[in-house]
């Protein structure tokens, strides 16, 4: 018995789509159930004129605890986690479920996104899009980590790993992850695919980033502690430390003018590694200019650069909140 959860805020835009492409599945799960997480745009009513079951939480919790009352409410052996704003194709159960039913010592599946957006609302989108498809689909195979956006897992397994961590709305699926990966072995496929509807404005996006941003570190030594492996990285590690730097020898330029010394050869330095930033990882480049052409590979870089900024900024906030004496006590 197959239970599609749908975690669900807000998301009237998309969740038509999404419902119907799993109602359209070649293998249709037995229950489909959306949990509406205090949802003001009226996505419980869509839900319900299409069959499904809703949950209605009384108040906004968080993806985490829409996912277990999405696993409370069904009986499925396996539980598809399905986003919102994800159209699945229409052979994604199906193919999920053979890699299930062939190897029973692979407790999850998860797949990836295709190359074009849900609903296409512009270049920033598609930034986000091809960057998301990019990073999955090198890490195809058995992986340390999963994307919940669409991820079958074994009921047994949930049940052994627990619940989600409802204080966490954002990088829950790091932590939970920590703690399955320990547990089942995990397997990331090009064979479950679904469309995205991804933001499409910069600032909310640099937003989500600094708030994911803030907890990697503290999560990552909680992961070492528990002995899991490391999650697969869906940056270059070599563009991360090109971008650390890069921002680190901006500093003298700025400082410079103050004492009244400052020469256009400072900003060769950081100009230096921001070249190395772009170059550290030729092959994404290869991908989007496949993708979209020359034109857009320049503006991803450049968005790419900017997201950077802010993930460096915030993995280093959150390190020295580590060390604030509020956190020590």
């Amino acid at each position: 018995m197959i239970s599609v959860v749908v975690p669900c805020y807000n998301a009237a835009k998309t969740l038509r789509l999404c419902l119907e492409s799993v109602l359209a599945q070649t293998l249709r799960p037995d229950e489909i159930v959306v949990v509406d997480d205090a949802s003001t745009d009226g996505s419980a009513a869509i839900a319900e004129e299409l069959g499904c079951r809703v949950v209605r939480l009384p108040e906004n919790r968080g993806v985490s605890a829409a996912r277990n009352a999405g696993t409370d409410a069904t009986t499925g052996d396996v539980v598809f986690f399905l986003d919102s704003d994800v159209a699945l194709r229409p052979d994604a159960v199906a193919n999920a479920m053979e890699i299930l039913s062939r190897d029973p010592e692979v407790g999850c599946v998860h797949g990836v996104y295709d190359t074009e957006p849900l609903i296409d609302d512009g270049p920033v989108e598609r930034y986000r899009i091809l960057h998301a498809v990019y990073w999955r689909s090198r890490h195809l195979g058995e992986v340390n980590s999963v994307v919940f956006a669409l991820a079958a897992i074994r009921r047994d397994v949930l049940l052994a790993v627990g619940r989600f961590d409802e204080r966490l709305r954002d990088c829950e699926d790091v932590e939970y992850s920590s703690r399955l990966a320990v547990r089942t072995r995990i397997v990331l496929t090009d064979t479950v695919v679904g469309r995205h509807d991804d933001g499409s404005r910069l600032l909310p996006i640099l937003t989500e980033q600094w708030r994911r941003a803030l907890p990697l570190i503290p999560l990552a030594l909680t992961t070492t502690r528990r002995g899991a492996a490391k999650p697969e990285h869906a940056n270059s590690p070599a563009g991360i430390l090109a971008c650390a730097l890069a921002l680190a020898s901006l500093a003298p330029a700025v400082i410079a003018p103050v004492f009244g010394l400052f020469h256009p050869l400072l900003l060769a330095v950081p100009a230096a590694f921001v070249a190395w930033f772009v170059l550290a990882d030729p092959a994404i480049i290869r991908f989007v200019h496949r993708q979209r052409g020359p034109a857009f590979a320049a503006y991803f870089m450049t968005v790419h650069l900017a997201v950077h900024v802010v993930l460096v900024t915030g993995l280093a906030v959150g390190s020295l909140r580590l060390l604030s004496p509020a956190r020590a006590t």
